[in-house]
């Protein structure tokens, strides 16, 4: 054991830290693994222990204080390209029919569609822009 370097072993326990990402896939893994490489780097350069383990901590402590909050931020975004009928959402279609709170149909995205009112008591005519706030599978609810 003695034969082995510092460096060495920092850099074992990084890979072994690098499985542990992949397998459970939790990014604090690879933020440890990316300062055992920094330890490494310090026990390569002549660091003893005590600077090692410095470096590992404060490595750690600041990627996990700067790069966790920008992941967690990420994370709960929206996507920015919405698809299917979460794309419909939101976009103005065209009355075909007569739209009340029974049914009616409607152009949308260039497709003929069923819609029906949100608010029960409104009726939209032929030819009258409407907005679609919802789609209930093949039906848009439009207002």
């Amino acid at each position: 054991m003695n034969d082995i370097d510092a460096w060495v072993w920092w850099l074992v326990g990084a890979a072994a830290l690098g499985i542990g990402l992949v397998v459970t896939a939790m990014p604090e893994l690879g933020m440890l693994a990316a300062a055992g490489v920094a330890a490494a780097v310090a026990a390569a350069l002549g660091g003893d222990i005590v600077v090692q383990v410095l470096v590992f901590v404060a490595v750690s402590a600041a990627l996990v204080a700067v790069v966790r909050p920008i992941a967690a931020r990420h994370r709960s975004q929206r996507p920015q390209l919405a698809s299917g009928v979460e794309a419909l959402k939101g976009r103005q279609a065209v009355v075909l029919e007569r739209v009340d709170a029974s049914g009616g149909r409607i152009k949308l995205a260039g497709e003929v569609w069923s819609a029906r009112a949100l608010d029960t008591g409104h009726t939209y005519e032929v030819g009258q822009e409407v907005d679609v706030v919802d789609i209930e599978g093949a039906t848009a609810i439009v207002m």
